[in-house]
């Protein structure tokens, strides 16, 4: 092609890429929430873990402690804290130990009678009345005098305060100065964030938003502000992982660039073999926008990370170029087995797609889109912009001496029998269990981060992130009045100490059932005006002080049973929507449990129902998800698998040519996993994931290897591109290997074994070798 064409066609290809990123930039929303990439729940249990890991009251709360300063000063900075976080919408609950009247909203106030449990033993009659109103007298001449006085006209028994002191924590750290304090001296508090805990944005956003309100305290310098708890640990996760795949990417980016300079010594040809990667990215996260409407950034991550397949279909057309050759001939030439490292790559991607889970299926569509732009850019692009003079690498005398030395290498037929062998003794006699079901197990998070977070939560008696007692019935008034009926035998497990806490929906809600009958004790306004006149006989209380509680009183015999609907209204709303949750043709109820030490005492109160309750272990239930989702993986590759041998037979025309393209790859394969296996590591789906990536690089090694003809210039020639893709492919996954980030290293760690095994074996076993 003329300069004038090639320029034409160069500035069109980049309007084109701009075109799209502007269509990118404006219609690409990114989302965090990393249950995208866990597996489908297919039973009950399943569904209900998955919305508790994500929206549950555990998933929700930050564990915060402040410390450095003198009790009395650091009760005024949690009194302070909480004032400002109350005001925030961003947090449904903020606890410290100190009473909140704003517990319970204005229009709310006079439910305290149906949801109080007072009427249950005592009847609002004149004795009754006057021991009140004589410990009111006590408490008016102590420190709390100034909050009873706007309190004690509504509410002379304080009903108020009782609820408040039902709907704190059931296991409560001590209190000091009014507030919360642990055995190490530090103020605590328990925040619950409206934001889903599985939403690292979210959480971020949350937590940035408390700091900056400890900063803004008048008297916090000095002071240490600790958060942890659930959304906490997304949030480091997440900005760990984020921060140490794009310094990995930084820094392997750079040594792409030297790697490729080094090896085709032309600038512009390293600029101009980026436009198909370029193409390849733009377009598969187009296609992401066009078919979802929220593309995770775990599939972006993961995605340009698997488009390093890609790479290497320039990097074939500027190794394979002969001097003086025009570059869309040896593109011509290179082209059948392109296409064929092309298509398996996508059969192989399939795979992901296959797996029902939504952030994989994801992951396919911009893998493969990227793919096949790349593939077809290379094709029909890109030579005719590369330029007309080229240095032949063949000419080089590394090269020469370095294919003599693989050329020399012994290859007996042997060898893959050898490496089966191996292969199956060390998978064999590895130590330890093969999969790994326990996601816990991956965590970035530093262990002491890990233990701090189990302090907290020890000493706050916060819900455990474990175990759930789950409560079904037809409808919400039935899982009420069944979490009634459990609370003789909760109390009978706390009194022999099998569990620390058991948080039951009816402790914040009542039953329709149970707050009729205290509202049919409350008495009329006759009664209650000569009852109160009675007991306030020689007090020296004003004459009509009482009438707010009164009219409190004559209210509550009016209303309507307080409900879920209607209690949503009340900052405590969310929590009781979090304990009683719809099913359609049936309702469930979820009891929080804190410190559980007799497993098997939960478990015969749940046989003991009849089947309405049942103890839900969320490890166990994860973990069966997880084996049902890889066993569903393992199902689509194995389908993928037989799909490729097909086309790769048909593709070559040949059992045996397809053969030594495919024994390479699969005996590489297992390899890596046996000596993975041998080294102690337990496979997760990111091994599986890695494992796909590096075949898809073997296959290409296989593919080219088994094209050598006699020519030995070409011979040369192959090796070169295949160095150059497998050192490319090693800077990458190498510096991955070395990462503090157990998913990452995972990765990096198998990818580099699988290019290294399919690279060896490869050569070995190409057929054009001599055999010893």
């Amino acid at each position: 092609m003329r300069l004038g064409g090639r320029w034409t066609l160069l500035v069109v290809w980049l309007v084109l890429l701009a075109g799209v990123g502007v269509f990118v930039v404006q219609h690409l929303r990114v989302s965090t929430d990393l249950r995208s990439f866990m597996p489908a729940p297919t039973t009950p249990d399943q569904r209900l873990l998955m919305e508790q890991v994500g929206e549950g009251p555990g998933s929700r709360l930050l564990l915060l402690a402040i410390a450095g300063k003198t009790d009395q000063q650091l009760a005024a900075l949690s009194q302070q804290l909480t004032a400002s976080l109350r005001k925030d919408e961003r947090y449904s609950q903020v606890l410290n130990g100190s009473f909140d009247i704003a517990s319970l909203d204005e229009a709310l106030l006079p439910y305290r009678y149906l949801l109080s449990p007072t009427l249950d033993t005592h009847a609002l009659d004149a004795p009754y009345l006057r021991d009140e109103l004589e410990q009111r007298l006590e408490d008016l001449s102590s420190p709390a005098a100034g909050l009873l006085k706007g309190l004690l006209p509504r509410d002379p028994t304080l009903e108020v305060l009782k609820l408040a002191e039902r709907w704190t924590p059931p296991k409560s750290p001590e209190v000091r100065e009014g507030v919360w304090f642990s055995a190490q001296g530090e103020a605590l508090l328990l925040v619950q964030t409206r934001a889903a805990g599985f939403d690292p944005d979210a959480q971020t956003l949350a937590i940035d938003g408390i700091r900056q309100a400890f900063d803004a305290l008048p008297d916090h310098a000095g002071a240490k502000l600790i958060v942890s708890g659930p959304g906490y640990f997304s949030v480091v996760a997440n900005a760990q992982t984020r921060g140490q795949a794009e310094w990995i990417g930084r820094v392997s980016t750079v040594g792409f660039i030297l790697l490729l300079l080094l090896a085709y010594r032309s600038i512009s040809s390293l600029l101009l073999s980026a436009l198909p990667i370029a193409s390849a990215a733009l377009a598969g996260i187009a296609a992401l926008v066009l078919l979802f409407p929220q593309v995770h950034g775990i599939t972006l991550a993961f995605g340009f990370t698997l488009l390093g397949v890609a790479q290497e279909y320039p990097i074939r057309v500027l190794s394979h170029r002969r001097a003086g050759e025009n570059a869309l001939q040896s593109v011509r030439d290179l082209w059948p087995l392109l296409l064929i490292a092309i298509a398996s790559a996508c059969i192989a991607y399939l795979a992901f797609y296959a797996s029902g889970v939504n952030g994989l299926k994801q992951l396919a569509v911009f893998t493969i889109t990227g793919l096949l732009v790349a593939g077809f850019s290379t094709r029909y692009a890109l030579p005719h912009l590369l330029p007309e003079r080229v240095h032949d690498v063949a000419g080089m005398g590394w090269l020469v001496r370095a294919r003599r030395w693989v050329d020399a290498l012994p290859r007996p037929r042997w060898i893959p029998v050898l490496v089966a062998i191996a292969t199956v003794l060390m998978l064999v006699f590895a130590r330890g269990a093969f999969w790994q079901n326990d996601l816990a197990a991956l965590t970035p998070l530093p262990r002491d981060l890990l233990q701090e977070d189990a302090r907290l939560r020890e000493a706050l008696g916060a819900p455990d992130v474990r175990y759930l007692l789950v409560l079904e019935a037809r409808d919400e008034q039935g899982v009420l009045a069944l979490s009634e009926r459990l609370e003789p035998a909760v109390q009978a497990l706390l009194a022999t100490h099998a569990v620390d806490a058991i948080e039951l929906p009816s402790r914040y809600l009542p039953s329709e059932t149970v707050q009729r009958a205290r509202q049919q004790r409350l008495p009329d306004r006759p009664t209650l005006e000569r009852a109160l006149s009675d007991a306030q006989q020689g007090m020296p209380f004003q004459a009509g002080l009482f009438a707010p509680f009164v009219d409190d009183v004559q209210k509550a015999r009016e209303l309507p049973p307080l409900t879920e609907e209607r209690f949503a209204t009340s900052p405590l709303g969310q929590r009781i929507a979090a304990m009683l949750v719809s099913r359609g043709d049936h309702w469930v109820g979820l009891g929080t449990l804190s410190g559980v030490h007799d497993v098997a005492a939960l478990q015969s109160l749940a046989q003991g129902s009849g089947g309405s309750v049942r103890l839900l272990d969320l490890k166990e239930t994860a973990e069966s998800m997880v084996v049902a989702y890889r066993t569903r993986i393992l199902h689509a590759l194995l389908a993928a698998t037989l799909l490729l041998v097909v086309a790769i037979t048909l593709a070559l025309r040949s059992i045996r040519r397809a053969w030594h393209v495919l024994a390479p790859m699969t005996l590489a394969t297992f390899l890596v996993l046996a000596v993975e296996r041998v080294a102690g590591v337990e496979v997760s789906l990111f091994h599986l994931v890695a494992l796909i990536l590096a075949a898809g690089l073997g296959l290409h090694y296989a593919l080219f290897f088994e094209r050598d003809t006699g020519d030995a210039a070409e011979q040369r020639r192959t090796l070169h591109a295949t160095l150059v893709c497998v050192l490319s492919a090693l800077l990458v996954f190498g510096m991955l290997a070395w990462s503090s980030i157990p998913v990452l290293r995972a990765i990096g760690l198998t990818v580099s074994l699988g290019v290294a095994f399919h690279f060896c074996l490869s050569i070995l076993m190409a057929p054009h070798a001599r055999q010893d």
